[in-house]
């Protein structure tokens, strides 16, 4: 149905359809700029069949995706606020689709889903992890927040405690831990990883499954009245407040969009997220985080050269 160099769209017999994200020439899938339009052409695709009965998120890889391509940060966060927030437009446009779509969507977690690689997952109706995977929304550890719905889902989905806890500490979480924090709905074997999701598949296309009342959840305001939003975020704000200092202002700009958006619907809570990434982004914090994460990751990349190409002489300095 589809096949380009970051996705590939298949349809089986049975009516469901599978989304296999394997990125050309990359050792992981991460979001860049080619696979975001390319998941927007799959979108497209998928919209307009009226022969689909479910769709499958895979990956190829062995990891599932680390994220957004860090290496396109820079560029983005030097722009305004009203610049990095059309950055992340198609992002949101693309998660909101896949969230919609005429029939239900399970993703088979095989490995890192982080940060984007994470929201996308949220944006699945069902979401079941392989024993090896390892998810999280680290953006904090940046000096930015989830730009992609994660400070919007993942509160509807696992409660406000859980996405406090995961986004504030920004730390990766274990299958296990997930499937605890609800965040996850089963864990399996990695063998067993696609039959498990196909069964879920199947139950939801059955009727067994509602998917449709958890997507509901999802785009609803949360279910705390004024008194226990006011208690809960409040509280939030002070304790990682406290835990992160001043100089570190992300965690609980995080609360602070998770709390803005939490009497809203989906598309306006997204929006309010957009709006505190802009914000993050533009600090001399993010700037000075982003840029150490890409100096250490080029760092990696010149030391994995090195053992490929070992020193095998050394020349005696001439006096």
């Amino acid at each position: 149905m589809f096949q380009g160099k970051a996705f590939t769209l298949n349809l089986q017999p049975d009516g469901i359809a599978e989304l296999c994200f394997d990125l050309q020439g990359e050792s992981v899938n991460k979001f860049n700029r080619l696979a975001v339009t390319e998941l927007a052409q799959a979108l497209d695709i998928l919209e307009q069949s009226k022969n689909i009965k479910g769709l499958l998120l895979t990956s190829a890889k062995d990891v599932f995706v680390v994220g957004a391509d860090i290496m396109e940060f820079t560029a983005v966060f030097t722009s305004s606020p009203d610049q990095i927030s059309a950055h992340l437009a198609p992002n949101n446009i693309n998660n909101n689709r896949l969230e919609d779509l005429p029939f239900p969507t399970v993703v088979a977690i095989n490995g890192f889903a982080l940060g984007g690689g994470m929201e996308v997952c949220l944006a699945c109706d069902y979401r079941i992890a392989s024993t090896a995977a390892k998810v999280g929304l680290p953006e904090t550890k940046l000096g930015i927040i989830p730009g992609w719905g994660g400070t919007v889902r993942l509160p509807r989905v696992a409660g406000l405690d859980t996405a406090v806890e995961w986004i504030a500490a920004g730390k990766e979480n274990s299958a296990e831990e997930a499937l605890t924090a609800r965040v996850v709905d089963a864990v399996v074997e990695p063998a067993k990883l696609r039959d498990a999701a196909l069964f879920t598949l199947q139950q939801c296309i059955s009727g067994k499954f509602d998917y449709l009342a958890r997507r509901e959840q999802k785009k609803s305001p949360l279910k705390l009245n004024f008194i226990e939003s006011m208690m809960a975020f409040e509280t939030s704000k002070a304790f990682v407040g406290g835990q992160a200092g001043k100089n570190y202002p992300a965690p609980v700009s995080a609360i602070k969009a998770m709390q803005k958006g939490a009497d809203k619907g989906r598309d306006e809570a997204v929006q309010c997220e957009a709006e505190n990434f802009a914000k993050m982004a533009s600090t001399p914090v993010a700037h000075s985080l982003v840029g150490i994460f890409i100096n250490e990751q080029m760092l990696g990349k010149k030391a994995k050269s090195w053992e490929k190409n070992p020193i095998k002489k050394l020349h005696k300095p001439q006096c």
